[in-house]
């Protein structure tokens, strides 16, 4: 079996609405059920026994043994492998289907976490399947653990991953920034980054005074607050003349270290003293000697001006059973389920090093010595879980002057989210000079030991985290228009976006010719798809965000966003059919559903009302509908309306909302997009932008406002029934590229009264012969002659076929040879049609390129002013 290609679907998608990866796999010559493969299905079972608990189609454990008894096939198997190597590894997925594309061709298609493992687990399940037919031996626990390593570094630890469950259940969108642990939190304005637990609120002199930890110390000491004495030794003899002046016993640290590396406690001579110092020194060079303070270790955690959770912390160590070694009862407890390497887990590995060894020995141990029975065995005197150590919950203890002094504390140095370091003999008692003292303030504290406490009860810190930075009541994200369709998109985005900034807002738009914030193009080029979408979300500066969504992006990659406030179908007709596997109109409808199935529980779907798909889309869209109809006595209309719906539609030539009154937006004729009602598919797009704003609760005033100021222009709708007076004649340019839109533009092109209609006409090469046949058909019958030419992207079409294709289609239509002229470059083909063009002709020409045919048409213009003045010199 052989993997041809991998695809990641990063957001929601026709295929589920979590992440999924779809890998495309040819299994060659083994199109056979397994079962028919000599001894395939025990070497899976042997390898991987845990599938027997996958239920498959049968819905109860061990329907997926039930299956490969019966004969299923290596794709199915692939699937199932994928899955449980994702379970075992920690991830909980379920989701997955194969299905045959064609041959020998399959679509494997799973649900990931994290797509490194993923794609890993993928060609693992790959190569195992491979071995098995094969009879190799696959030493399975080998690669799963090569797998292991790259999680580790790759996956968000145990803190972060907190913050982003508290995110999502807050219902606030989650990115993860990079392979880091940054992640963006919300879209537009109200998006907020966070690091670990460092917000972008956190002040960085604050982050810089905390890593110092004599700095803090002195401001810690200037606001009146309990702190050991000590000082910063620049060498050895330094060291021994701080530790003999404030008296042993002492501690000794790196100046700028972290996670209790290099850190001493409780040296009680000169001797050990050295020792620490010369380990201390080989992570910074300078070292901090303080007096030690006798007491339990406490993790005060202050999240802005309050304390969330305390933590009492043990050093790491280990409880002798008087049978096993000391290196024993490590390897023991490192077997725990929740120890990993460094942050991968809850608790991380203890480790035997230099500093365990030291330690060891102050308490009289060798590591291979068998200690009596009951006795706790310790490897660090700092109690930080990165070198091993666990946490007990102590929140409902700490003292009320306490928890003020920990919020002083932060606060002196600047922090909004602080670890504050305590040790003293109980947390329940005011801490005072004599009894304790605050040891160090940490900037970006890990959480995990609130989440995850030895004892105690769990504190959801994350959850505070994220309520400080978007406090009940406040905007996590901006509203959100998706807008997808056969036809229409493009000029409902502009609509849209025409009718928001009327309003006030910051508006960021994408659409088949870039992504914009106002009238600004920050991107050129066709920017429909979801990159340009997460693109435009990251923007800081947008109030409002509408995204044109493109039936290729969806197939490709899913959505760019979560969840719309409103999800907008236009409408579905031909096109794009016999590609990516859709081959029926249900299958664009199916695949442009997506739109308002991500839809939020109180937004909006607007749906076409007078098309034949909605009923069928109706089905799957959430939230409320807001259906739009060119006709008032639409049956949909008339139900939806008795039913307490939202509708808009043409009352008496005028645009109305019906939301249990009837309230007039605009007329037809006063939309300038519409050319006084002549280009009637406007007026559906400008309904379906009507709705939309309403839907997000712009006022109807600013709306009709909105409509009335929007023109089909190069300013406002560069590329959409654009219409340019060239002397005695005009030309229509329009991106009309399928059946439906092709009809409708030159229907309203003919309500403009031309003398002739001209056409210069060219199709995608990736569309269909039967429609590439009609489309020159419907041209054949619509003007009086035709420029036939094509696009510089053939899409495989060799030069000239599509061309041939249409010249069939217009002398089918009715036109006669004479007036039909292939001239395959675009701009040769309009400068013909111009040249030729006789008073009171219209042009229409539908282009691959905007810019080249815009430029096309000025240098005519000019040339022809040019003659025009020359004439009037000569006379």
């Amino acid at each position: 079996m052989i993997i041809k290609d991998i695809r990641v679907y990063r957001g929601r998608n026709i295929y589920c609405h979590r992440p999924v990866v779809k890998m495309i796999v040819d299994t060659g010559d083994y199109d056979i059920p397994t079962k028919d493969i000599p001894g395939f299905n025990e070497r899976l079972i042997k390898t991987i026994p845990s599938l027997n608990k996958h239920c498959c189609s049968y819905g109860y454990e061990g329907g997926f043994l039930k299956r490969l008894d019966e004969g299923t096939y290596l794709p199915h198997v692939t699937e199932h492998i994928i899955l449980e190597i994702q379970n075992i590894l920690g991830y909980d997925v379920k989701y997955g289907k194969a299905r045959l594309i064609e041959g020998h061709l399959y679509n494997v298609i799973f649900e990931y976490e994290l797509e490194e493992c993923a794609i890993r687990s993928a060609k693992l399940a790959v190569k195992m399947v491979n071995k098995f037919i094969s009879g190799e031996d696959f030493d399975f626990e080998q690669e799963l653990e090569q797998i292991r390593k790259v999680v580790v570094e790759v996956e968000l630890g145990p803190s972060t991953m907190a913050l982003k469950k508290a995110a999502e259940e807050a219902s606030i969108p989650v990115t993860r920034v990079g392979n880091g642990s940054i992640l963006r939190l919300g879209y537009g304005r109200y998006q907020k980054m966070i690091e670990g637990t460092i917000t972008q609120n956190t002040s960085c002199i604050a982050v810089d005074i905390a890593c110092d930890k004599i700095l803090t110390k002195n401001i810690i000491k200037e606001y009146g607050l309990p702190v050991p004495e000590g000082d910063v030794a620049y060498n050895e003899n330094d060291a021994i003349g701080i530790a003999e002046e404030i008296g042993y016993p002492v501690v000794v640290k790196p100046f700028n270290g972290n996670q209790g590396k290099g850190v001493f406690l409780n040296l009680l001579n000169k001797e050990e003293l050295i020792v620490a110092y010369r380990n201390a020194k080989n992570i910074s060079d300078l070292v901090i000697v303080e007096r030690h303070i006798k007491g339990k270790n406490y993790r005060v955690l202050v999240v802005g001006d309050r304390v969330v959770a305390v933590s009492e912390r043990i050093p790491a160590r280990v409880l002798s059973d008087g049978i096993h070694t000391i290196r024993e009862l490590v390897e023991i407890e490192n077997r725990n389920p929740l120890r990993g390497v460094g942050h991968e887990k809850p608790l991380t590995k203890i480790n035997i090093d230099n500093i365990s060894q030291f330690v060891l020995k102050k308490q009289g141990y060798q590591i291979d010595d068998i200690p009596p029975k009951g006795v706790y065995v310790y490897f660090r005197e700092s109690a930080n879980l990165s070198t091993g150590g666990t946490a007990i919950d102590r929140t409902k203890e700490i003292h009320p002057d306490n928890i003020e002094i920990a919020v002083r504390a932060a606060k002196a140095i600047g922090l909004d989210i602080a670890g504050i370091d305590i040790t003293m003999e109980n947390i329940s008692m005011p801490l005072n000079r004599s009894n304790g003292a605050i040891i160090e303030v940490n900037a970006a504290p890990g959480i995990r030991m609130h989440h995850y406490p030895s004892k105690g009860k769990s504190r959801d810190v994350a959850k505070a985290i994220v309520n400080m930075l978007y406090p009940k009541g406040s905007k996590a994200t901006i509203p959100i228009i998706s807008v997808t369709g056969t036809n229409g998109k493009t000029t409902t985005v502009r609509m849209i976006s025409q009718i928001l900034r009327m309003y006030g807002y910051t508006v960021g738009m994408t659409s088949t010719d870039g992504i914009y914030v106002d009238d600004v193009c920050i991107y050129k080029g066709d920017n429909s798809g979801p990159k340009s979408a997460r693109t435009c979300l990251a923007d800081k500066n947008i109030d409002a965000a509408v995204l044109e969504t493109a039936r290729g992006g969806i197939v490709r990659e899913g959505l760019g966003y979560d969840l719309a406030d409103v999800g907008i179908i236009t409408n579905i007709s031909e096109d794009h059919l016999g590609i990516d596997g859709i081959e029926t109109l249900e299958d664009l409808a199916f695949v442009k559903s997506l739109v308002v199935e991500a839809v939020k529980k109180d937004g909006y779907s607007v749906l076409n009302a007078d098309d034949p798909m909605t009923p069928y889309i109706s089905k799957r869209a959430k939230g409320k509908i807001i259906y739009f109809s060119m006709h008032e006595n639409n049956i949909t209309i008339k139900r939806h309306l008795e039913e307490g719906g939202i509708s808009v539609y043409v009352k008496n030539d005028t645009i109305v909302i019906a939301n249990g009154e009837i309230v007039p937006v605009a007329k037809i004729d006063e939309i300038p997009a519409t050319l006084n009602g002549k280009v009637l598919y406007n007026v559906e797009n400008a309904m379906a932008a009507i709705a939309a704003s309403y839907g997000i609760k712009i006022p109807v005033n600013v709306i009709s406002k909105g409509i009335k100021s929007f023109y089909c222009d190069e300013n406002h709708n560069p590329g959409r029934f654009n219409i340019f007076n060239v002397g005695s004649f005009r030309v229509l340019v329009d991106y009309g590229h399928n059946i439906d839109s092709i009809r409708k533009v030159i229907e309203s092109a003919r309500k403009l009264n031309p003398n002739r209609l001209l056409g210069v006409i060219g199709v995608p090469g990736d569309r269909s012969d039967s429609s590439t046949l009609k489309i020159g058909e419907i041209c054949g019958e619509g003007f009086d002659k035709v420029y036939i030419k094509e696009d510089l992207d053939l899409r495989g079409r060799k030069p000239g076929e599509i061309a041939k294709l249409l010249e069939i289609g217009v002398l089918k239509g009715g036109l006669s040879k004479e007036d039909v002229n292939v001239i395959l470059k675009e701009v040769d083909a309009l400068k013909t049609a111009m040249y030729e063009a006789q008073p009171g002709d219209l042009i229409v020409i539908f282009y691959e390129k905007y810019a080249p045919v815009v430029d096309v048409i000025n240098n005519f213009i000019k040339i022809s002013q040019f003659d025009i003045d020359e004439s009037k010199e000569r006379a």
